[in-house]
């Protein structure tokens, strides 16, 4: 059984068949690719793993827990972090405040803005932070606003912030979109070395297939809601049903 078990997931949209009996096991501490081409589904089942939805019917199991019914943040508690397509920072905040966010989120399941002045752990939660920043990369722009850095450097400390949280399942919604090329390598190379370093399990959905074959070590497809196919990286690649689904083409 993975850490990450989908059963029979249903959901409908009107007359709109969006999941179609999903069946999906991610396995704990590897990295699963979901891909599929426009309209597949992907964005609908991600809205249902961290709780934004609640299929007709099926099942979401989260190391042997549901997370059916349950909000976003008590998902969040139970180990699953999510990074979004559009990078989610503060970006009036310096790197470094938004950096000691999660840590105290952590800590009492809240963050009361600057509370942190009147701390007494205020020292070890800006060590904390700033550790995290220099395994980032990211420690020369710790006091910059958050809104001036880069995309890619934005994605890098959204993810960095998701770590924070000691997650141990991160899932990855398109986390290279809108990057140029040498950022989405430099991502990919921080993936690799956090999953390399961590007791983490990886879910990415991705339409670059770049980044799919860089990281993946299951892929499945979905097309029109449901699971085409699922197999190693190896072996998906020129298979006949992924070729139809993506080009059209017969299989």
């Amino acid at each position: 059984m993975g850490i990450l078990e989908v059963k029979n997931v249903n959901k409908r949209f009107g007359g709109l068949q969006a999941l179609g009996d999903v069946n999906l096991s991610v396995a704990e501490n590897s990295c699963h690719a979901i891909i599929g081409p426009n309209g597949a589904g992907k964005s609908t089942l991600l809205n249902v793993l961290i709780g934004k939805l609640i299929p007709d019917t099926g099942s979401v199991m989260f190391q042997g827990q549901s997370v059916l019914g349950r909000k976003p943040y008590e998902i969040n508690q139970m180990g699953i972090s999510r990074v979004f397509q559009t990078p989610e920072i503060f970006g009036d905040l310096s790197v470094l405040e938004n950096m000691m966010i999660p840590i105290f989120a952590r800590r009492d399941g809240v963050f009361r803005m600057h509370a942190y002045e009147n701390s007494v752990n205020e020292a070890e939660i800006v060590d904390q932070a700033e550790t995290m920043l220099e395994h980032l990369g990211l420690a020369e722009q710790r006091h910059a606003h958050s809104a001036s850095m880069s995309r890619g450097n934005k994605r890098r400390l959204e993810i960095g912030m998701c770590l924070a949280q000691e997650p141990r399942l991160l899932l990855l919604d398109e986390p290279t979109a809108g990057m140029a090329r040498a950022d989405t390598n430099n991502t990919i190379d921080l993936l690799k070395q956090i999953k390399d370093e961590r007791d983490i399990t990886i879910a990415i959905i991705e339409h670059d297939m770049h980044v799919v074959f860089s990281l993946a070590e299951r892929i499945t497809v979905l097309a029109q809601g449901s699971p085409l196919v699922e197999d190693t990286p190896e072996n998906i690649k020129g298979h006949p049903k992924v070729r139809e689904a993506y080009l059209g083409e017969s299989a």
